[in-house]
């Protein structure tokens, strides 16, 4: 009896000394934006990869069943902060992966501090074209739509019109330079005939109404196209409705369809623009309405275009991960350059060439309802239709 009593308690012991097998170490990934800065586009996109990363955890996280954990920082709108918490994240906290930005500044320092510490960096918002292109690395990827693709698909209903005389009006900075400049190329491309006979560039944020309205009724245009967003859209929307500027015009508006513009704009938002945008309220198809319903649920709140974005993200970094079946950063390239990973607008792919993703937008007209403002009259541009061609990017892109 004491020989099986000592017996049961080694056995009972050893048990309890190995006990239950200890979980694997989170999957750690780095994740900076401008949430103090810009929040209606941050704190939205936040809910969107936040609600993505809740929905991989409870199906068994990544790699096997390590649970995916974002450590997040703002960067209050500074490339230097935005700098230091990318190194902080990576060298003492173990980030295995980069995401996040907005503003195209902060984008390009990330990047290029991806290509000197060697690690991956999926870039969420940034529009720059040189993000991929002119400062493009083997290291860097972006999700959202490129300032070319937003113009490309506006410059395609653009030619449509009769419209010969054109104006346009922008932010002077990156963004504006590059969409207006892309929109002009990419329009004269399918109508040699057309004009751009004025251009008006306003500092981000200090548009003035009535001068910028003034300016642009003097050229006589046949049609406007604007880059404008935030209250510098809601000043050309306020002061030109007032003066009659859009009257029997086209416009044609980068953006503008888009919740966290519209909801801005309230009951003043313009009807008949053609718009690039979000019209979350009217899609049907159905996982599109699962991630809608999801987000609802979740936050209580509508979701916003770069909600959407912010999900299809870390969608895609989990994706990533499984494909590569490790954190080794060699390999994550290797499996971002050939992925495809199911979102809630179908597959969406990242293109070797240039490390783009294929995720779309929608283009259709704005419209009122029940006192705000609604896009009607859309449909959904595919990404991989409005991107330049492999050999066109080898010539845009720097060599790496």
């Amino acid at each position: 009896m004491r020989r099986l009593a000592t017996a049961f308690a080694g056995l009972l012991m050893a048990g309890l000394a190995s006990g239950p097998a200890p979980a694997a170490d989170p999957v750690r990934i780095g994740e900076i934006n401008s949430y103090g800065v810009i929040p209606a586009f941050t704190v939205p996109y936040r809910n969107g990869w936040q609600l993505a990363v809740d929905e991989i955890n409870k199906n068994g996280g990544v790699l096997g069943g390590r649970k995916l954990e974002v450590l997040s920082r703002d960067d209050g709108g500074k490339t230097s902060q935005a700098l230091a918490a990318a190194a902080e994240l990576t060298e003492r906290e173990g980030a295995v992966m980069l995401t996040g930005s907005f503003l195209s500044q902060i984008g390009l320092a990330l990047a290029d501090f991806a290509k000197q510490r060697k690690v991956v960096f999926l870039a969420a918002q940034p529009f720059t074209d040189d993000l991929v292109w002119a400062h493009g690395n083997r290291y860097t990827f972006r999700m959202r739509t490129s300032s070319y693709m937003q113009a490309a698909m506006l410059a395609e209903q653009a030619a449509k019109l009769p419209a010969k005389r054109w104006v346009t009006v922008a932010p002077d900075y990156e963004f504006g330079r590059s969409v207006v400049a892309n929109f002009e190329k990419l329009l004269r491309a399918k109508r040699p005939d057309v004009v751009f006979v004025f251009e008006q560039w306003q500092p981000l944020g200090a548009l003035d109404g009535e001068a910028t309205v003034q300016s642009l009724e003097r050229t006589k245009p046949d049609a406007i196209f604007n880059a404008t967003f935030g209250s510098d859209l809601g000043k050309l929307v306020h002061e030109g409705g007032a003066r009659g500027l859009f009257t029997k015009r086209a416009v044609v508006s980068v953006l503008t369809g888009e919740p966290e513009i519209l909801d801005v704009l309230a009951d003043e938002a313009p009807e008949g623009w053609i718009v690039t945008g979000y019209p979350w309220y009217d899609i049907k198809e159905a996982e599109h309405r699962k991630f809608i319903d999801a987000y609802v649920a979740a936050y209580d709140e509508d979701p916003r275009m770069a909600a959407l974005v912010g999900y299809e993200t870390m969608k895609a970094l989990a994706a990533a991960l499984d494909k590569a079946g490790s954190t080794d950063t060699n390999k994550l390239i290797a499996a971002l350059e050939d992925l495809t990973f199911p979102s809630p607008v179908g597959p969406v792919s990242f293109r070797k060439s240039d490390h783009q993703a294929t995720l779309g937008s929608w283009v259709g007209k704005t419209s009122l309802r029940d006192g705000g403002g609604i896009m009607i009259d859309w449909s959904y541009a595919d990404g991989a239709k409005y991107q330049p061609s492999a050999d066109e990017v080898r010539k845009l892109r720097a060599t790496d």
